[in-house]
C-alpha cells in the first residue's frame, strides 16, 4: 500500500487528492492496495479518493452482514460531512455500494461496481475450507484472476491466514451467508442512481451473466467489458479500467 492509513474515532482509511468524493469499497478478501492505481489516477483527476477500512472483522457476530457495513458507510459519510458522494465497489464492495444506495439514495450521486455480489449466490464462495495446505489456498486465489501472477505471496499469505484464523473464518462464513440473504435481484430496479458496470470478460467468481443481469435491472446503468480479466479489472488492468471510469464520468459530467 503506499497510501498513508488515517485513524479517526471508529474509522480507518486512506485520503488522497481533493475535490468530488470518490468513496471506494473493497471486497471481502480485497486490500486498500488493490485499489492503488484508481487513486493515483483520479486524486490526480479533481476528485478526493476515500478507501474506508470496512469492519469485516472486528464488529459482533451478529452485525457482521451487508446491512450493517452499509450503516458503517453512511456513518463515515456523515462523519467526513459529505452531502453527496461517489461509490466504487469491488465483489462484496460493490453489494455495500448497491445497499447503501437502496437505504440511502440522496447521498449517492453515483456507483460504480466491479465483480460485484448481491445477484449470484455464488459471488462470495459459498464453501471456505475449514483448514487448508498453502498449495490449495494459492490455487484458489490464482482463481480469481485471469493471470495468476496477479496472486502474488503477499496476497495468497493474507487468504491462507484468513482461513486459518478460526474468528475471521467464521465471520468471513457469515458474510458469505448475508450476501446469499441479501439478493438484490427485486432491489434493483427502484435503484435510479447513474451505474457504471466495469466487467472482466473471464471472471469466474461472479460471472459475465451476472454483469449482464445487473445491467438489465438496473434503470439507469451501462456495462463496459475487460477482455482477458478476471473478478478484479482495477488490479488486473488497471489503465483500461481507470480509462472507461474516466470517460464515463466525464460523459455523466460527475
Amino acid at each position: 500500500m503506499t497510501h498513508r492509513l488515517k485513524k479517526e474515532g471508529n474509522f480507518n482509511y486512506i485520503e488522497v487528492g481533493e475535490g468530488t468524493p470518490i468513496i471506494v469499497l473493497h471486497g471481502l478478501m480485497g486490500g486498500l492496495s488493490n485499489f492503488d492505481a484508481v487513486t493515483n489516477f483520479f486524486s490526480k483527476k479533481g476528485y478526493k479518493i476515500l478507501i474506508p477500512e470496512l469492519p469485516i472483522y472486528t464488529m459482533s457476530l451478529l452485525k457482521t452482514n451487508v446491512k450493517s457495513f452499509a450503516k458503517y458507510l453512511n456513518d463515515f459519510i456523515i462523519y467526513k460531512g459529505f452531502n453527496e458522494v461517489i461509490l466504487l465497489g469491488n465483489s462484496l464492495g460493490g453489494h455495500i455500494g448497491l445497499y447503501h444506495t437502496k437505504m440511502y439514495p440522496e447521498t449517492i450521486k453515483a456507483l460504480i461496481i466491479t465483480g460485484s455480489s448481491g445477484l449470484y449466490e455464488n459471488a462470495m464462495g459459498g464453501s471456505y475450507p475449514k483448514r487448508s495446505d498453502y498449495e490449495v489456498i494459492k490455487k484458489k486465489a490464482q482463481d480469481v484472476f485471469y493471470d495468476p501472477e496477479i496472486a502474488t505471496k503477499e496476497i495468497v499469505d493474507e487468504v491462507y491466514e484468513t482461513v486459518n484464523n478460526r474468528n475471521k473464518l467464521i465471520k468471513t462464513l457469515a458474510i458469505a451467508k448475508s450476501a446469499i440473504r441479501h439478493n438484490m435481484a427485486k432491489d434493483l430496479p427502484t435503484i435510479n442512481t447513474p451505474t457504471c458496470i466495469i466487467w472482466g470478460k473471464n471472471d469466474t467468481v461472479t460471472p459475465p451473466e451476472v454483469a449482464e443481469e445487473f445491467n438489465e435491472l438496473l434503470p439507469d446503468s451501462e456495462l463496459h467489458w475487460i477482455d482477458k480479466c478476471g473478478h478484479a479489472a482495477m488490479m488486473e488492468h488497471p489503465d483500461e479500467f481507470n480509462k472507461i471510469l474516466d470517460s464515463w464520468l466525464e460523459k455523466r459530467q460527475f
